[in-house]
């Protein structure tokens, strides 16, 4: 701890001898029992490097050792995982390689594989360190983990009290902890004798951070893995397609219940039309339940005017605000302003506002309001916003108190519905029409996720909104073959052939963001080792009142883009390598 200003700060020692400085200094105030060491020093310069982050704040994302620890390394196993043929031959696959991908089905045994190979590094007096996305909404493999490997799992995410991660860490730090399972930040945990990386669900955007430092957490567990010397096991139903190019696959086929899914297609747009209406109907009515799926949260995702074709829009932000009926207000999910809703379009004082784009909380109030005996439930972040709420109500709905669950795309991350027969997808053309290169992967690896909750124990079916039928027929019992042919769309323009690099710039003053960035692009021009894709005002011009502009890159290499950026970047430059978002 050293004084700075008026406060005392945490400071991080990197040497103990440098010349003597011009400047009077003072003492330091205390001196902690924590270090860093070679490693994590190491990898969070790497960090600093690729990400264009400050040493600083890469440092921050790691937790360091304690130096008083006593470490103790005892669990007692009970060795009772038992793998079909198939997975035997998998789980011999992901022996065999550094870094290997395990490409399983939806329900064809991924976790039980996973939790083998925790056994046999138990076994070997080594700990394993499981990442998943968004942890604090899988409940159910903690559950999971928990009756087999007992009190030597622990779990690290951001919902976790102050007091549950001093637990948590004090079982780190003493050896206790055998298993470690988190969201991308338990990639930084000080985890000594680490023998193994498990990443499921490699494919989810989660891992990648959207503030500074913009690691992905997929690519850093490899990097890890690679410095630690451990093996990193990737595994997902709908892998990446960088993932599926860069490593040896093990394909897992088949689910472990065995059901069938009947595919139905609708030509039609975002609505609850007669036969999704019917089908759920249907469904609720032989006693089994079903599953909705909307993009958008609240009521609508927009308001326009009848009259003039207005639409309502954010004041700091250059994009329409979502309906809450029920609280009577329009929101902002970018910068979080809200006001009333207007009884009139504030831009011709006549028309009335109409709603666009339907919302989950729309769709709950439809079936509540028309349906009144069949239990209606909304699932995503304005309705489940903690871990308790979420246990609470996938506890009810495996429980068949819930006949109908409508939610956003938390319903895909990777829980267990154990009566889903009807699973209905709407609003997918909206993802498949992104102006995104991995547009096709997003919209096919959902429905093929959100496809996967449903038919656990018999038949289910799948309605699907989309006036692309073609396209997802072709491709949704066979990811694999979407996988090689979209290699060909993807090679010599885009990842995983090509390396990107996407550079923002946002200002109060809307023409200093634009010459800082016009500034960077005449720069870049002159330089040979990069392309310019494209450059302008992003897609959504401006957020929480700035304006802002980008410049995507493009080059053959990670080093050649870091190259040009260091040689051209400006103060206002804020950089995102290996972007995934691109709105």
């Amino acid at each position: 701890m050293v004084p700075l200003q008026n406060s005392a700060r945490e400071g991080v020692v990197f040497a103990d001898q440098v010349e003597k400085p011009s400047f009077d200094v003072l003492e330091i105030l205390e001196s902690r029992d924590l270090l860093f060491d070679n490693n994590q020093i190491a990898f969070s310069r790497f960090i600093s490097e690729y990400y264009f982050a400050s040493l600083g704040d890469a440092l921050s994302l790691f937790v360091p050792f304690n130096t008083h620890s006593l470490e103790t390394f005892h669990c007692d196993v009970i060795k009772n995982i038992q793998l079909s043929l198939q997975q035997n031959r998998a789980f011999t696959f992901i022996k065999e390689h550094p870094v290997s991908l395990l490409f399983g089905d939806t329900g064809s045994g991924k976790t039980e594989i996973y939790m083998k190979y925790f056994e046999q590094m138990i076994e070997q007096g080594k700990r394993s360190l499981f990442l998943m996305p968004e942890i604090s909404l899988t409940p159910q493999m903690q559950i999971r983990l928990e009756a087999h490997f007992g009190d030597s799992v622990v779990m690290w995410h951001s919902k976790l009290t102050k007091k549950q991660k001093e637990k948590s860490l004090e079982r780190i730090y003493d050896g206790s902890a055998t298993i470690i399972a988190g969201a991308r930040s338990a990639l930084f945990l000080p985890i000594k004798n680490l023998g193994l990386i498990v990443v499921d669900e490699e494919h989810d955007d989660s891992y990648k951070a959207s503030s500074r430092p913009r690691y992905h957490a997929r690519d850093m567990a490899i990097y890890m893995g690679s410095r630690y010397k451990v093996p990193v096991v990737l595994g997902s139903a709908t892998p990446s397609l960088t993932s599926y190019t860069k490593f040896p696959s093990f394909r897992l086929k088949g689910g472990y219940f065995g059901a069938v899914r009947k595919y139905v297609f609708e030509s039609h747009s975002e609505k609850i039309t007669y036969a999704v209406e019917k089908s759920i109907i249907d469904a609720i009515n032989k006693k089994e339940q079903a599953i909705l799926f909307i993009p958008t949260r609240a009521n609508f995702k927009y308001l326009i005017c009848d009259t003039c074709g207005h639409t309502l829009t954010c004041p700091y932000c250059s994009v329409g605000m979502s309906v809450y009926r029920y609280a009577k207000v329009v929101k902002c999910h970018y910068c979080g302003y809200s006001e009333r809703i207007p009884q009139q379009c504030p831009a011709c004082h006549q028309g009335a506002l109409i709603s666009n784009r339907l919302g989950t909380a729309e769709a709950v109030e439809y079936f509540k309001n028309n349906h009144p005996a069949f239990v209606t439930e909304q699932f995503d972040r304005d309705t489940v916003s903690t871990h308790k709420k979420l246990k609470a109500l996938l506890t009810r709905f495996n429980k068949h108190e819930i006949d109908l669950l409508v939610g956003t795309q938390m319903l895909s991350k990777g829980h267990d519905y154990h009566d889903v027969t009807l699973a209905v997808i709407l609003g997918l053309d909206n993802i498949l029409n992104l102006s995104d290169y991995r547009a096709r992967e997003r919209a096919l690896s959902l429905l093929i996720q959100i496809a996967g909750r449903s038919g656990r124990k018999k038949e289910a079916s799948v309605l699907v909104q989309s006036f692309n039928e073609e396209f997802f027929a072709t491709f949704v019992n066979d990811y694999q073959a979407f996988l090689d042919e979209e290699k060909h769309f993807r090679e010599g323009m885009y990842p995983p052939y090509k390396k990107l690099a996407r550079i923002l710039f946002a200002h109060k003053n809307g023409l200093k963001a634009q010459e800082a960035m016009s500034e960077m692009v005449q720069k870049l021009q002159v330089l040979n080792m990069v392309d310019i894709v494209g450059f302008g005002p992003s897609p959504i011009e401006k957020i929480a009142n700035k304006y802002r502009f980008q410049i995507l890159l493009r080059a053959d290499k990670s080093t050649d883009l870091i190259r040009a950026i260091k040689a051209t970047k400006n103060g206002l430059a804020e950089i995102d390598m290996d972007p995934i978002e691109f709105g």
